[in-house]
């Protein structure tokens, strides 16, 4: 069995996220949603909490994946967990000369080997922190992100 560990900050899930997913569930037997708190970026829409109950509903029709949520690094987690291999998805060359590097970093300090799966054309626009700043304006994104995540975000829009 195959198990990997799609980690991210997923502040919000949206399409091209629930995209990554979904080809990591058919390629490989297990996948494991990484939520975590990224220090580098601006303060979350959404709480750590709100995140796993997003991302576990956005996935509910993928049998083979399982959501959990970390505060150590992505090596860690990955060695804790055994998994075969780390999952990052891919929008545009600027990010993959940024994920390159950290893959590289990964497997010099763990061993853990790291597998790119590019977005479809369709999603590879798509960046949570567009869809925070989006939001906090009162601009409807709906069509970004899963309708249950829709509904979250309608909530969070200034009144």
């Amino acid at each position: 069995m195959v198990k990997v560990l799609y980690p991210g900050s997923f502040d919000p899930v949206h399409n091209g996220h629930i995209e990554i997913c979904t080809t990591a569930s058919r390629l490989f037997d297990h996948v494991v949603v990484a939520a975590m708190r990224n220090p580098q970026k601006s303060s979350p829409l959404f709480s750590d909490e709100e995140r796993i109950e997003m991302i576990t509903e956005a996935c509910s029709h993928l049998d083979n994946v399982e959501v959990v949520q970390f505060g150590e690094l992505v090596v860690d987690l990955a060695k804790r967990l055994e998994v075969d291999f780390i999952v990052k998805g891919l929008r545009s060359s600027g990010d993959f000369e940024s994920e390159l590097q950290m893959a590289q970093m990964n497997k010099s300090v763990s061993g853990v080997e790291t597998v790119f799966l590019p977005a479809t054309s369709g999603n590879a626009f798509i960046a949570s922190k567009y869809i925070r700043d989006i939001t906090k304006f009162g601009t409807d994104c709906s069509h970004l992100v899963p309708e249950s995540i829709a509904d979250r975000l309608r909530e969070k829009m200034p009144k």
